[in-house]
């Protein structure tokens, strides 16, 4: 195939580019790029990307990967030149992502995993596009008593067959489609695994933890930690896990790698850091775990530091004080909503 011409920018694809992490990405690649962003809005949301619509080089696509239209017939992409400059760049964030939703979304997280992403590499097969894969830390399974950090070459232990199969087992399937893809078709790729990360535009009252925490903390509720006093994570400033992702597209790593914190925080004091930021008068209190609250891994991020000079640099504190800016605005939007 002969090397096609790009005009003045890349084409560049995001796949779930209206949720919380692909929207920062979309912000990050509006610019130097033209980027189309697909969304069916199952988890995203247009509000995260409404900034953007007026944009000349962006072009948003309301469509479910699954059954994804032929992208040079789209009248909204004609001015992207697809035809002539193709695709040189496919970012995949899209996988319903909602704990409060999960048992309802299972069917569409196995197929996101499997039908929609080949929809994707075949896009990325046609065009030779590079293929930026966002997997996750959920690959290595729970966290095992020792609470090693995680490398990147623990084959992880996972129940395949469990409640939460569907988005674990989903996102190891994922990984090996793309691999093999890889190697049978010569597509330059990237594997992502995230851990947890966190920052403006987190879904409220989604049974995630940090943004519930910010949500009742703003109402003077109870912050629910579903564990003990003992319940540990790791918390990635959303713009710091961007910067690692855009360093690991530019580079020629092509094997899955590790991006989070690596620094262990504790549930109990990230609540009443919240109490403090929103000056709440919530109590913390302890209940049982529940399927997506529960202890994950934590990474060894030695690979992505050698590989990509890369470390988080947001602090904690700093990050928390941008996320409860955000969130507390975002409460009142979801409050008129409600009303409507």
């Amino acid at each position: 195939m002969p090397k096609r011409a790009i005009f003045d920018k890349k084409n560049v694809l995001v796949a779930g580019g209206a949720g919380f992490i692909g929207s920062h990405l979309c912000d990050r690649l509006i610019e130097d790029n033209k980027v189309i962003c697909v969304d069916s809005f199952i988890t995203g949301n247009e509000r995260n990307i409404d900034h953007l619509l007026k944009n000349e080089n962006f072009a948003f696509i309301r469509a479910d990967i699954n059954e994804l239209a032929e992208l040079e017939t789209l009248p909204e992409l004609q001015k992207f030149k697809i035809q002539f400059q193709g695709i040189q760049e496919i970012y995949n964030c899209a996988c319903p992502a909602s704990p409060a939703h999960f048992d309802e979304n299972r069917i569409a997280t196995l197929l996101t995993n499997s039908v929609g992403l080949k929809n994707l590499l075949a896009i990325a097969v046609k065009y030779k596009s590079q293929f930026i894969h966002f997997s996750s830390s959920v690959v290595y399974g729970p966290r095992r008593e020792s609470n090693v950090k995680i490398k990147e070459d623990d084959k992880g232990v996972v129940d395949f067959i469990g409640k939460r199969s569907a988005y674990d087992e989903g996102k190891r399937f994922a990984e090996s489609m793309v691999l093999n893809y890889r190697d049978v078709h010569n597509i330059n790729v990237r594997v992502v695994r995230l851990f947890r990360t966190y920052g403006p535009r987190m879904p409220l009252n989604d049974n995630q933890m940090l943004p519930d925490f910010i949500f009742n903390a703003l109402d003077n509720k109870d912050l629910i930690i579903h564990g003990d006093k003992n319940f540990t994570s790791s918390f990635c400033y959303v713009s710091d896990a961007i910067d690692a992702i855009i360093k690991l597209a530019q580079s020629d790593y092509q094997e899955p790698i590790n991006i989070g914190s690596d620094i262990e925080e504790s549930l109990t004091d990230l609540a009443k850091k919240v109490i403090a930021l929103t000056n709440s008068q919530s109590q913390i209190t302890y209940e049982d775990p529940i399927l997506f609250m529960t202890p994950l891994s934590m990474p060894d991020i030695t690979l992505v530091k050698d590989k990509l000079g890369w470390m988080p640099i947001t602090t904690l504190d700093k990050g928390l004080e941008k996320t409860v800016e955000n969130l507390r605005a975002n409460k009142g939007l979801v409050g008129i909503e409600s009303a409507i």
